[in-house]
């Protein structure tokens, strides 16, 4: 049997959906939202003055997204396969304990951004992605290394969701996976090239709002199957199958059981690669520049808790659903047994929805794999196109690059990298890859760029070459322990062995804390301090080069939009930076480095520079703004804390005992994961509506007003 062929599944007994209706479903979903699209780029250009034509408005909306929007949006980029039809699979697998490790896994990085965000406002107030902070610090070098874990980062995580898609999609339907391949990213790539950032927010918020209505449906619908009976007769149904359905490594064997060791271990390692696949994605970072000042913190911390509870409630019904029918005859293998194939593929869920709800649930389900897969392309489309237009282009090829010609670049590098990230799913899907083994890799490569990132907006002793060392130390350190490991307890290193849990959850530990450990030992080797201000003097410059421009279409141009909420020019009146709690904007000691530790900020020549020293540089933002982030900055930080401490100790760490859930703990744990979805489609589908109802009710009055002008002519 060849490789390949150990990764999919016959589909000629158990297609669910016609080939025909998978391909009209694949192609109309793309047309119809290819043409939302293009309608609300036309309405926000001509009645709420928001062009995509602009570079600024392409790659961070203006920064003029509210709190609804931005919750919606990063709550839609991070609902991929996985919080869906994976956790369910996951939770088959080990029991009810997964769910609740997944959602924990999810909401935590969601509010660190919030922090990051914030920070980054304070410190470098027109950043456009975070590789372009990381550029004005460590220079080109520390850029480039940079910009390797990030593409790394995106290209394996945007391959692998395309991947997975693929073989749902022919797992269901029997499509060719190079075929459905090619068409989801399909219309992905003209909505994103056509509309730019602001375009995949409103695609979000549409992806949200569809996705949890179906998951919310699915979830209620299921558990009252007659074939259930509701949440006492799941309980029995799993308590009566339960010698039929031991799990090794749990409590007893138990699916209702907290104390599961496969659970916790898949947890970790979960928490490790989503840690990564938020801080090291620009498009993460994107959204958060593209907020208001307002927005950033409550916005993504009403993600964070929101998508806390789509695995939870979702994977718990689905997953032991699923173990309590998967051997009767309403069940779509019956009488063979689910494989484990069929689990590592996400089958469970399509399977136990056309047992229970037929043929209409798995028109349903697609169009919920449509939504999460266009989701997170989406994001990643974005945050490419801007790698490759602003941190390569622009800043090695053409530095002198006019408005226009950049967001061409942004239209041409959408398109590459569609194309490049179909070729590459393509050729992964050929190869027979394990999914589990690149769920494994990837935290070792895109992990140890963490902590030098976080570092870089929030220790200013960090130096350049501890920033550009260190991360490549600690993928040299997680690989060496991902290999030893493997060797040590298995006695070879291959696929199988290097796709166990136990090397892969001490290799992606190793990957995020030794940079820490390598960073600081480089940075006390040669210490120096950087002031902040080298960040603002840097932007000034950029400002102040660009209205110089004789071009008036410039890569900078402000908006009216820009001016009222304090972005000014370089020669409007601004006010000094006040000192945060840990800032030392004001210090003369920074200058006091030596030579050969001086960042290119420093050295490169600029008029600005020439002209005027750190003393001179001021904030764009009014004392009043900057004294609001901050104590956003406060805000950030306890919640994160919050977060962690809660879903990480407080709440599953107690049940981690030799205890079985009895039916009224279950029901009340049910319960609570149903609401708690409820509560999440009131947060980022309701509450968008209502913060955006000034924007919506303009453009919807610029649209009748246009449409009877139109007929009247008539």
């Amino acid at each position: 049997m060849s490789t390949a062929s150990t990764n999919t599944i016959d589909t000629a007994k158990l297609a669910l959906i016609s080939q025909g209706s998978a391909y009209g479903l694949l192609v109309g979903l793309s047309v119809v939202f290819c043409g939302v699209i293009l309608i609300a780029v036309k309405v926000q250009k001509a009645y709420l003055s928001e062009d995509s034509g602009k570079s600024e408005m392409f790659m961070v909306a203006n920064r003029s997204v509210g709190t609804g929007l931005t919750a919606s949006a990063v709550f839609s980029s991070w609902m991929w396969i996985n919080e869906t039809v994976l956790a369910a699979a996951m939770c088959y697998r080990y029991g009810l304990a997964l769910p609740l490790w997944w959602g924990s896994g999810l909401c935590f990085q969601i509010a660190l951004m919030a922090a990051l965000g914030v920070m980054a406002k304070i410190r470098v107030p027109y950043a456009h992605t975070s590789l372009e902070v990381v550029r004005m610090r460590y220079g080109k070098i520390g850029h480039l290394v940079f910009i390797v874990l990030n593409l790394v980062n995106n290209v394996f995580g945007c391959a692998s969701m395309i991947m997975t898609g693929s073989q749902l999609i022919y797992g269901v339907s029997g499509m060719h996976f190079v075929a459905a391949t090619i068409l989801i990213p399909l219309g992905v790539v003209l909505y994103t090239a056509v509309g730019g950032l602001k375009a995949t927010f409103l695609t979000d918020f549409l992806h949200t709002a569809i996705a949890l209505i179906l998951i919310i449906y699915f979830t209620i619908a299921v558990l009252t199957n007659s074939a259930v009976g509701g949440l006492g007769g799941l309980y029995d149904k799993v308590v009566a199958t339960a010698s039929d359905n031991y799990v090794s490594g749990n409590y007893e064997g138990s699916l209702l059981t907290f104390k599961s060791k496969g659970a916790i271990i898949w947890g970790l390692i979960l928490k490790f690669g989503n840690l990564a696949l938020v801080v090291m994605d620009t498009a993460f970072w994107q959204k958060s520049f593209a907020t208001e000042v307002r927005a950033t913190v409550p916005g993504y911390n009403i993600a964070a808790i929101a998508v806390f509870g789509i695995p939870w409630g979702l994977g718990t019904i689905i997953g032991l659903t699923a173990r309590a029918i998967h051997n009767t005859p309403i069940f779509p293998t019956y009488p063979g047994p689910l494989t484990s194939t069929e689990v590592s593929m996400g089958m469970v869920m399509p399977y136990t929805l056309k047992a229970l709800l037929g043929d209409k649930a798995i028109i349903g389900f697609f169009f919920l794999l449509f939504m999460a897969l266009t989701s997170t392309i989406s994001s990643s489309m974005i945050a490419v196109s801007s790698i490759l237009s602003y941190d390569l282009y622009k800043t090695y090829l053409n530095p002198k690059v006019t408005d226009k010609q950049l967001v061409r670049v942004s239209h041409l590098t959408v398109v590459i990298h569609g194309v490049f990230i179909t070729g590459i799913s393509i050729a992964l899907n050929y190869g027979g890859a394990n999914m589990t083994w690149i769920g494994y890799l990837r935290p070792i490569i895109s992990c140890p760029g963490i902590i030098p990132l976080i570092l870089t907006l929030f220790w200013s002793r960090q130096t350049r070459l501890a920033a550009i060392v260190s991360p490549i130390l600690g993928f040299l350190t997680g690989l060496t322990v991902w290999l030893a490991t493997a060797q040590s307890m298995y006695g070879a290193i291959n696929i199988g062995t290097t796709s166990s849990i136990y090397p892969a959850l001490y290799a992606a530990i190793a990957s995020f804390f030794s940079p820490a450990l390598y960073s600081v030992v480089l940075s006390l080797y040669k210490p120096y301090k950087f002031d902040w201000r080298e960040f603002l003097r840097i932007e000034l410059a950029d400002e102040a080069q660009l209205h110089a421009d004789s071009d008036v279409s410039t890569l900078n141009e402000s908006s009216d939009d820009e001016k009222s909420r304090g972005r000014k020019g370089v020669s409007a009146a601004i006010n000094a930076v006040p000192e945060g709690p840990d800032s030392a904007l004001t210090s003369k000691s920074d200058l006091e480095q030596p030579p050969s530790e001086k960042t290119p900020a420093q050295t490169q020549t600029s008029p600005s520079r020439s002209t005027s020293n750190l003393d001179d540089v001021q904030h764009p933002f009014d004392e009043q703004t900057l004294k609001e982030l901050y104590r956003w900055l406060k805000i950030a930080c306890i919640m994160f804390v919050l977060i962690v401490l809660v879903t990480f100790v407080a709440w599953p760490l107690p049940l981690y005992r030799n205890y079985i859930f009895t039916k009224s703990f279950f029901s009340g744990w049910t319960t609570v994961a149903i609401i708690w979805q409820f509560g999440a489609f009131g947060a980022v589908v309701i509450f968008p509506l209502y913060d955006g109802r000034h924007a919506i009710a303009t453009g919807a009055r610029g649209v009748w007003g246009s449409t009877k002008e139109f007929f009247g002519k008539k």
